[in-house]
């Protein structure tokens, strides 16, 4: 393996060759992560690399197109099939460019967009101050009305989008663990003769699995996504129109010419892969054990009387109160658990009272080790080593061993190279 990057280059040989040894030898919990399949990184190390494919299939501005246009159809066609839409734009080169390129066709500049806080659960490309986006668009928030149970305040977000008549109502989290009752989004949004725009990027691969609900079910104009993550294919964006033709012209326009040039053919073409593998009977299996899983770990955390945002989880993520329950910050609780061979995320909770790169909270759900083959009992003996770890974390031979044990699994749960 990278044979001819070991001749050429050796540091990015030993960074990639570190890479492998890590994901092989440890627990990957960051919620957000996944493991790809080995014809979706053919597809994303192939030679439409070096292929330029400015416009849309059928409408490029270079020569050559013949077979950039096949992959990009088939990605178009497959996302369209996975998630019952009527138009699809595969090129945004991330989730947060398509977020971005779906206010642009939809907003003129001062206009107004609802999203979830950030603290309570928000993605930053939801209007948090830091990103540049709020320079061109005014975003209003709202929040859990109960913390303990994750309950939205459905009340207070119809008086706010009354109040503030934003363009845009938009659902979807990086950092919240229950189901949004996707009907109280959509009718708000048409009560204020706004657009209902969700991110799904976190539950995509839940959706087109079926193990989630889907939102145009319930009415919604458009979908953002990336396509890694619960989706399980290679790091980039995508844009889903229930129905409108010509949402989906201004959608178009934006991603290109708007905010791209080129489109990253290879990683369009990896998508179209994993789209096709999304689209095998095994990947309902698949997004079904993710949910248990995560409910396997819930239950070892509430038996440890470790406080959950939210009272515990419906999806694939839990957030864990750790300072408030353990006494560990965040970022610690990262570092500790680092050592034992499980990878996860410090996280902001709900009126959190420590800082962003500290918090209190801890983040981690369960689509790469189901990727692995992990079941409820593997997923429930992780959570018990995580507690392990957090609450022996001055003994180095406690994380020594539950490091041991930590290899162990993940040597008996190799990373497959196919999922189909």
């Amino acid at each position: 393996m990278y044979d001819f990057i070991k001749k050429q280059d050796k540091e990015v040989y030993t960074a990639l060759w570190g890479e492998e040894e890590r994901e092989r030898d440890g627990l990957e919990l960051i919620p957000s992560e996944n493991y790809v399949s080995k014809a979706v990184r053919e597809a994303q190390g192939s030679i439409l690399t070096n292929k330029y494919s400015e416009g849309y299939p059928g409408k490029r501005y270079y020569g050559g197109q013949p077979f950039t246009d096949m992959a990009e159809v088939a990605a178009i066609e497959r996302a369209k099939k996975l998630f019952g839409a009527r138009f699809a734009n595969v090129q945004p080169h991330s989730g947060a460019n398509a977020n971005i390129a779906m206010y642009f066709a939809l907003l003129n500049p001062g206009d107004t967009l609802l999203g979830m806080d950030l603290s309570h659960g928000g993605h930053l490309t939801h209007g948090h101050p830091v990103t540049y986006i709020t320079k061109f668009f005014n975003f209003v928030r709202y929040q859990m009305k109960n913390v303990e149970t994750g309950e939205i305040d459905y009340d207070e977000m119809r008086a706010t989008a009354k109040k503030h008549k934003p363009k845009i109502v938009l659902a979807g989290f990086s950092a919240y663990s229950r189901e949004l009752d996707y009907q109280k989004f959509v009718d708000i949004a048409r009560e204020v003769g706004a657009y209902s725009v969700i991110d799904i990027a976190h539950i995509a691969g839940l959706i087109a699995g079926g193990a989630a609900k889907n939102p145009f079910d319930f009415g919604f104009d458009v979908m953002t996504s990336t396509t890694h993550k619960t989706l399980r294919g290679p790091r980039g964006g995508l844009i889903l129109i229930r129905e409108s033709e010509e949402i989906a012209k201004k959608v178009d326009k934006a991603v290109f010419p708007g905010l791209q040039g080129g489109p990253l053919m290879h990683v369009i073409a990896a998508k179209a892969v994993a789209f096709g593998e999304a689209l095998h009977p095994n990947f309902k299996t698949y997004t079904a054990q993710i949910l248990k899983n995560a409910k396997a770990m819930e239950a070892v955390f509430r038996a440890g009387k470790v406080r959950m945002i939210a009272g515990g989880t419906s999806n694939h993520l839990i957030l864990a109160d750790v300072f408030g329950s353990l006494g560990i910050p965040g970022k610690e609780a990262e570092e500790v658990l680092d050592r034992a061979g499980i990878t996860l995320n410090k996280n902001v909770i709900a009126n959190d009272t420590r800082s962003p790169m500290d918090p209190s909270g801890i983040r981690f759900g369960t689509p790469a080790i189901t990727t692995r083959g992990f079941k409820e009992k593997e997923s429930a003996r992780v959570a018990e080593l995580m507690l392990m770890a957090l609450q022996g974390r001055a003994d180095k031979v406690i994380l020594t061993t539950i490091n041991s044990e930590v290899k162990a699994l993940a040597q008996a749960h190799p990373i497959t190279d196919s999922f189909v």
